[in-house]
């Protein structure tokens, strides 16, 4: 439309106490109230219909009912170009769909009405006004369909559109949605949810305006509960309302983290210690505390016993303590004892053909050994137990005692020897025993041989070790080397 260019509306009244109809002119847009217009073309329909005829400045008519809200035309008169009528007939203009509808130009309200006149044009006007009532009903059908059709529409757009406000963990906020179900509306929204996620209404719900939809987001959270270790999950926003959902009592309990603090998403590993009843029994007397201990020593701490020593329970101290549990504290002292035990030596016998037979001696003389074992003594609460063996240890070996077993035969006698007393010889100097030893041992058997003399009469080892006949058969190889002279004291016995 160029610029400055007013274009206007016919609107023609019809009836309405008037002998004739008349074509009233106003400015393009501006109709009068409904009555003084045409019936079947009301200003701003849904705010999109132009007026019935408009003629385009370019010379292109619209079609008419044209609505720019829905697109939806019917052509209805063809016209020529604006300001440029035809002399016979009108010529088609194209369809354009952003075209406002057009009517006819008239002169302003009020003034005089053109002549008649025998013009093509005059013609036409005056058997469209005749045909007025004609072309009403024509034009007034579409236009009422298009109007049903958009109000239907209409109808079911507002059906379909629900006011919900949908709560995601917390954060509520109102939305229009065309969801038809709870899923639907979550899908819409981009809200995804798992397995331990809590959506109310469930999935799947029919939704209705001024539903609320609210989702609530697991949160796994590591619960060591009294000692036990598990994974749960829980919906709730903070440590104190997971508890609750998970039924664990907090009063007087023990938290590893403050009860208002936020669970998030990636959840938290949190330890509970509920409040415990735990008796002590100590020194004759039974204490009961109230406890969250994480030990057994810890809540006999708590109940104002003191562990000394070698003082323990009758339960691990380290182990937990449970509800209604008895714990004893057992009062020890302890010492050592210590015990040495001998060890008997062993015999070893040794044949030696350089003695007679019945002859033995002693080459070695036997030892016993000496061994100590170590005892843990221990008194419970003034109760003594059986000794526990620690240790055990040699502090001497045992000597074996070697014996020489004489294998040589033996004389019969010593030539000259014979018819001496040899009894009252041995009466005198060892009262008879061969066994004896003077108290200076030196000497030794029947008839007190000194060593050298012995072994240098053929004996082995020490005379009072050797058997009586062999002292006595030594002894009369000595008379024959020495005489009676061998024993000063007691040499004149062996003839008296």
């Amino acid at each position: 439309m160029s610029s400055g260019t007013q274009f206007e509306t016919t609107a023609v009244f019809e009836g309405h106490g008037y002998d004739a109809p008349y074509e009233h002119t106003v400015p393009y847009g501006h109709f009068a109230p409904y009555g003084h217009t045409e019936p079947y073309a009301p200003a701003g329909s849904y705010g999109h219909t132009g007026p019935y005829e408009y003629f385009a400045s370019y010379g292109h008519a619209a079609s008419y009912g044209h609505s720019a809200a829905y697109g939806h035309t019917v052509p209805y008169e063809p016209t020529v170009p604006y300001a440029h009528f035809a002399p016979q007939e009108a010529l088609p203009a194209p369809y354009d769909a952003h075209t406002a509808p057009t009517v006819p130009a008239l002169p302003p309200q009020g003034a005089p009405r053109a002549p008649e006149d025998g013009s093509r044009a005059g013609n036409r006007r005056r058997a469209r006004q005749g045909g007025r009532a004609d072309g009403t009903l024509r034009r007034l059908l579409p236009r009422a369909l298009v109007v049903a059709f958009l109000a239907g529409g209409t109808s079911a757009f507002v059906a379909k559109d629900k006011a919900v406000e949908l709560t995601v963990d917390g954060t509520p906020r109102t939305l229009h949605t065309f969801a038809d179900d709870v899923t639907e509306l979550l899908a819409e929204e981009g809200v995804e949810v798992g397995a331990h996620d809590v959506i109310v209404p469930a999935p799947g719900t029919p939704l209705t305006t001024g539903e609320d939809v609210a989702v609530r987001y697991g949160r796994p959270v590591l619960l060591t509960l009294d000692g036990h270790r598990r994974q749960v999950w829980t919906t709730a926003e903070t440590v104190e309302g997971a508890l609750r959902q998970l039924g664990v009592r907090t009063e007087g309990a023990y938290l590893s983290t403050g009860g208002s603090r936020r669970i998030g998403r990636e959840g938290l590993a949190l330890v509970v210690r509920t409040e415990r009843v735990v008796t002590v029994m100590a020194d004759g007397r039974a204490r009961t505390v109230r406890t969250n201990a994480a030990t057994v020593a810890e809540a006999v701490e708590q109940a104002g016993v003191t562990l000394r020593g070698e003082d323990t329970t009758s339960v691990p101290g380290t182990g937990f303590p449970r509800d209604g549990q008895t714990v004893t504290v057992l009062r020890i002292t302890g010492s050592q004892e210590v015990h040495e035990d001998p060890i008997p030596f062993d015999a070893r016998r040794t044949e030696d053909s350089s003695l007679y037979r019945g002859t033995e001696v002693v080459q070695q003389a036997g030892r016993p050994g000496l061994r100590r074992t170590t005892y843990a003594v221990r008194t419970v609460n003034g109760v003594r137990e059986k000794p526990r063996r620690l240790r055990t240890e040699v502090v001497r070996e045992a000597r074996p005692q070697i014996v020489r077993v004489g294998t040589r035969a033996r004389p019969t006698s010593v030539e000259g020897t014979g018819h001496l007393n040899w009894q009252a010889l041995a009466a005198c100097e060892s009262g008879g025993r061969p066994g004896a030893v003077d108290p200076s041992g030196t000497y030794g058997g029947l008839y007190q041989f000194d060593a050298p003399t012995w072994h240098g009469l053929g004996g082995a080892g020490r005379p009072e070790d050797a058997p009586p006949a062999e002292q006595t058969y030594r002894a009369k190889k000595l008379y024959v080397r020495s005489g009676a002279g061998a024993w000063p004291h007691c040499g004149a016995r062996l003839r008296g």
